[in-house]
């Protein structure tokens, strides 16, 4: 009893693993779709965080410069098998709506949480200015990219070929994001500090000294794992929306971006409280360009194979989110400083903007 208790002291996350044997009783004893959605979720948790615990491990015997690539590609694992999982089931919408709500959750959410617990220890906070102007740059053309297919989805789809040239546009711009993905990955493999592999930080990796085969036999494990409760979220999706009465976009936006970057989203907070701002700041960002260039353009080539081509048209609530939460990140961390009143206004905007989803008709 003294070993468990040793373990899961050590282990935060780890009593969390009930979950998943949980969920799988609730699939096949007939609980209910609502425990079934409730236990997959809590499952994928410390799954997710033994994907990013794993990939750390890894990138300690590959180095910093592979190990930052390595993290930039499976950075956001969880997060991409449940979407891809949802494409399969024709749940476009939520798959849509996870991509919008990653951003917003890394940018108001995590950044958010940083700055407040960060300044409520340590005051002021001061991170690189030139870096940080540079990654908001970044973050908007990225998004602007990403807007172009809804903006002009309406006068392209005028007539019977309409709905193949939205396709067609969508695939161009997926396309032009993964060389821009590509681009920004060598030029952060070149340089000292890149845009989306932020350096790892002392102590920001708990198990930088597992064994190879261990970390390789976690990494299979957890995504094998990972996969097998997406299957089961991603099935209780329906039901729960018909249940509970809340729409699949609301599931989308917030429910999928934090159960899959928990674990991330921890590491960024905890880095604000150690008074290392900048590399919280850095992981943000980072996440939220990799979601974009990387995870997006990804489930739309993806989509086109498994028969349910995905369009980067997104909902006008969608955009107007993304382009608040884009600029009031960039403002924020435009003059290098954070304090936890700027926290706070953060986490604000992302309350009432989950509020706003929230009440959107199922």
């Amino acid at each position: 009893m003294r070993k468990i208790w040793v373990f899961i002291k050590k282990e935060p996350m780890a009593f969390l693993l009930l979950a998943v044997p949980l969920a799988i009783l609730a699939e096949y004893l007939g609980w209910g779709a609502v425990w079934v959605f409730s236990f997959a979720a809590v499952g994928v948790i410390p799954l997710a965080g033994y994907i990013g615990e794993s990939t750390e491990s890894l990138a300690h015997y590959t180095g910093p410069r592979l190990g930052g690539l390595l993290n930039a590609t499976l950075g956001n694992a969880a997060e991409l098998i449940i979407t891809i999982v949802a494409i399969r089931e024709g749940l476009l919408d939520l798959v849509k709506a996870s991509i919008t709500g990653s951003i917003l959750g890394n940018l108001l959410l995590v950044l958010g949480m940083a700055m407040l617990l960060g300044g409520l220890r340590n005051g002021d906070q001061k991170f690189d200015r030139r870096r940080a102007s540079n990654d908001a740059i970044l973050l908007v053309l990225t998004v602007l990219v990403l807007m172009i297919p809804s903006l002009f989805s309406h006068n392209i789809e005028i007539g019977p070929e309409g709905s193949i040239k939205v396709e067609a546009l969508s695939l161009g711009v997926a396309a032009v994001m993964v060389v821009l993905y590509v681009l920004g990955l060598i030029f952060s493999l070149k340089m000292p500090k890149g845009p989306l592999t932020p350096e790892p930080a002392e102590g920001m990796a708990v198990h930088a000294a597992w064994p190879l085969k261990q970390a390789l036999a976690v990494l299979a494990a957890s995504t094998v794992g990972v996969a097998f409760l997406s299957e089961l979220f991603v099935g209780a999706v329906e039901p729960v929306v018909e249940t509970l009465g809340i729409s699949e976009f609301f599931i989308g936006i917030i429910f999928i971006p934090i159960i899959g970057n928990v674990a991330e989203h921890l590491v960024a907070v905890q880095m604000a409280v150690r008074n290392k701002m900048e590399l919280s700041v850095e992981i943000a960002v980072a996440s939220s360009l990799q979601i974009a260039l990387f995870v997006a353009p990804v489930l739309v080539f993806l989509s086109l194979l498994m028969g349910h081509p995905l369009t980067l048209v997104f909902h006008p609530f969608e955009l107007l989110a993304l382009i608040a939460g884009v600029m009031i990140a960039a403002l924020v961390s435009a003059d290098g400083e954070s304090n936890w009143l700027e926290g706070a206004e953060l986490l604000a905007i992302y309350i009432i903007l989950g509020m706003a989803f929230f009440l959107l008709p199922a």
